[in-house]
């Protein structure tokens, strides 16, 4: 899952997305609102994390042009700002979780997984292709009721195909689930990585797999069908 982190903190945010990074999701860290906008607009996220005091606009006013055009991204405001009247307005403006700094990024990545848990989020489903049933919550897989285990990558890689099972995928929006910005893949890194999870599929007595549909993407489908 890919985060979006707006904090101008360099030292919190390196630390912050490290701990993120640690617990699998993928983070794009921005020091600015208007970055943090345009980041909003240009990428899909499943949640975004916003401080308030930003050096160029208020993050009230960045709140406000995320929900623009992202409304039903989940958004947590995190910052120095604990007054009551403060927390009011930042969920009266349409944030979805409030956390006061300084704040434990356990309890950072707690609050993550409960928005991300509510109805329409990215958590809280068991996902399901032929013998596939892989657990949103903890991330487990099971083929043919089989626990099933999977690398870092392959697992993420399962993840998004399943969430769009049955639908065609390009190389770009592949990539722009599994990569942050920061840290574009190398080439044909998707292309190996489809390798991999085909083949360890294949392995497991999956009744599902990865087909390419040359000069198109990919498609994952139940093969049993």
């Amino acid at each position: 899952m890919r985060l979006l982190y707006v904090e101008d903190n360099e030292r919190l945010a390196r630390n912050t997305c490290a701990s993120l990074e640690s617990n699998d999701f993928v983070v794009d860290w921005v020091a600015t609102g208007a970055d943090a906008v345009h980041s909003a607009r240009s990428y899909s996220y499943d949640a975004i994390i916003l401080d308030l005091g930003l050096p160029d606009m208020d993050g009230l006013s960045v709140l406000d042009g995320i929900k623009q055009g992202n409304a039903d991204t989940p958004v947590i405001i995190c910052t120095a700002r604990d007054a009551l009247d403060d927390r009011v307005k930042g969920l009266n403006a349409g944030s979805d979780d409030y956390l006061v700094k300084p704040f434990d990024s356990s309890e950072l990545i707690a609050r993550i997984r409960a928005v991300l848990r509510r109805p329409g989020g990215a958590l809280g489903l068991k996902l399901s292709l032929g013998n596939i049933r892989f657990d949103t919550n903890d991330r487990s897989v099971e083929i043919a009721g089989q626990p099933a285990r999977f690398s870092r990558r392959e697992l993420d890689l399962l993840e998004v195909f399943m969430r769009r099972k049955g639908r065609i995928l390009s190389k770009d929006s592949i990539e722009n689930a599994l990569y942050g910005f920061d840290a574009p893949p190398t080439p044909n890194a998707i292309e190996v990585a489809i390798h991999r999870l085909r083949k360890k599929l294949q392995d497991l007595g999956a009744a599902s797999t990865v087909h390419t549909l040359r000069g198109i993407g990919y498609l994952m489908e139940d093969d049993g069908q």
